[in-house]
């Protein structure tokens, strides 16, 4: 009887099947978006049982336990490992349909050689086969990462975050390089709680006295230097749902900086007005240092302010926003393009409704000499699964160029969780061989193993790796 993970899952052509097996599948992962603690990266962090490495961090997973009913102490709370592990087993099976049950699957085949399907009634026996594995194995995250065969990874980090775990991991962990990335959403958090501290903690990394918006742009570009010469390649802004553009000069955007040193509240118009002069400003510092910028639209974060408060922020329990205003998204970049200042950029939406759109912008900003300098960005978030990842890619070829695509992330906090890329290479290589049965596309093995390649590797490697590669000599 054939496993479920089978050497041949989602390929349903012989086409497909030699451009996942002898191209897409011989290429190492480059991951340029992913949450992964650098901490853990660099000590190789080894995990107690497989409650600890595969359950009680994941969000995908906490998400599908709380539909299925699950008390949340079951889920966050102070229960034990095993019986959390016992929790996500009796909600997996009910999960078909839903790409956690592929990913689960693969993640239990690829890394733990179990082609058993998780249960309620396996879950005990399956529990021990992969504690034994752990401790037998001495799997460590830089294990299962080479398992996926990841190759670089990009972390996401705070403009304050200390970045030597990232050089620590990349000269004792062979084999892979592990690089920051600038989650930069702190410094437009004016108005949020703990601003204030953020700041004053600013201003002590920096050796600079913040009294008004230039010190407070001074005491930022320090840390962006260092994080350049930490290698860091990427930035990365979190515009949720309702994320608006409102061109400020630098007079009211100064006036508005004076009030928020001054604690005093900001009207949601002047909100948006600081923060777009400030989205500029960073936008023109990343273009004149190289750096990509990634811009993740559409979340809708403040749903259940029980479970956030029980959970935390990032509980796994956000919504899909409206539609993203595309008048203000054109503004922004073009307020960047019209003065030779944007960077290199990666959107991804998070309303599946923006796709075709969103593929479109890619074709609206582009550079003499650049191919692809705006990137549709991978399916992201709730859009990562089978039908949303082909989405992405058909969008994507329709009304821009596939053959620039730089590929998959695994945007996440597990360590597991790299079985995506497998997952989107199986998915693309299936939906070539797709179009080739049907006559969309040559049967010319030549074309679409370079196809694949580019997709897969070679694109994100170029854009990326060859930087960082200079940097690491």
């Amino acid at each position: 009887m054939k496993t479920f993970i089978h050497s041949n899952f989602l390929l349903q052509h012989k086409i497909a099947e030699r451009l996942f097996h002898e191209v897409a599948d011989q290429l190492p992962v480059i991951d340029y978006h992913n949450h992964l603690n650098p901490d853990f990266l660099a000590e190789n962090k080894r995990f107690e049982n497989i409650a600890q490495m595969w359950v009680t961090s994941d969000q995908y997973k906490h998400r599908a336990m709380r539909i299925n009913g699950i008390p949340e102490n079951d889920i966050t709370g102070n229960l034990g490992d095993k019986e959390k592990f016992m929790r996500w087993a009796t909600t997996l099976p009910k999960t078909m349909g839903n790409p956690l049950f592929h990913w689960s699957a693969m993640e239990l085949k690829g890394v733990f050689g179990i082609d058993k399907l998780l249960s309620p009634e396996n879950a005990e026996e399956i529990w021990s086969i992969c504690n034994a594995k752990l401790a037998e194995e001495n799997l460590g995250m830089t294990e299962v990462l080479k398992k996926w065969k990841v190759e670089t990874l990009c972390t996401s980090d705070d403009l304050l975050d200390d970045l030597t775990a990232h050089q620590q991991a990349t000269a004792t962990q062979s084999g892979l390089s592990v690089w920051p990335s600038l989650r930069s959403d702190s410094m437009l958090a004016f108005q949020q709680t703990g601003f204030k501290d953020w700041m004053q903690k600013l201003e002590v990394v920096s050796g600079i006295e913040i009294k008004n918006l230039v010190d407070y742009q001074t005491a930022i570009l320090n840390r962006l230097d260092i994080f350049s010469g930490a290698g860091c390649r990427l930035s990365d802004h979190a515009l949720d749902s309702g994320f608006v553009f409102k061109p400020t000069s630098v007079k009211i955007a100064n006036a508005l900086f004076q009030q928020v040193i001054n604690e005093e509240n900001l009207s949601p118009l002047e909100l948006i007005g600081l923060q777009s002069y400030m989205l500029n400003f960073l936008g023109q510092e990343y273009a004149k240092r190289g750096w990509i910028m990634q811009l993740h639209i559409g979340a809708y974060r403040t749903t259940s302010s029980r479970l956030r408060n029980l959970a935390g922020p990032f509980g796994g329990f956000a919504g899909i926003g409206n539609p993203t205003d595309m008048d203000s998204l054109f503004r922004f970049i073009d307020s960047l393009d019209k003065n030779e200042a944007l960077p290199q950029t990666i959107i991804y939406n998070l309303n599946p409704n923006d796709n075709a759109a969103f593929a479109t912008l890619t074709g609206s900003f582009a550079e003499d000499g650049l191919a692809g300098k705006i990137q549709f960005g991978p399916a992201w978030w709730y859009n990562d699964h089978f039908e949303g990842i082909l989405e992405q890619l058909k969008k994507l070829a329709s009304f821009g160029m596939l053959s620039h695509f730089i590929g998959m992330t695994s945007d996440s906090r597990s360590v597991l969780s790299f079985s995506r890329h497998e997952y989107f290479r199986r998915v693309l290589c299936n939906m070539i061989g797709d179009w080739v049965a049907k006559g969309h596309l040559p049967d010319n093995f030549e074309w679409l193993a370079a196809l694949v390649k580019g997709i897969a590797y070679e694109n994100i490697h170029k854009r990326l790796k060859t930087e960082l590669s200079q940097i690491e000599k």
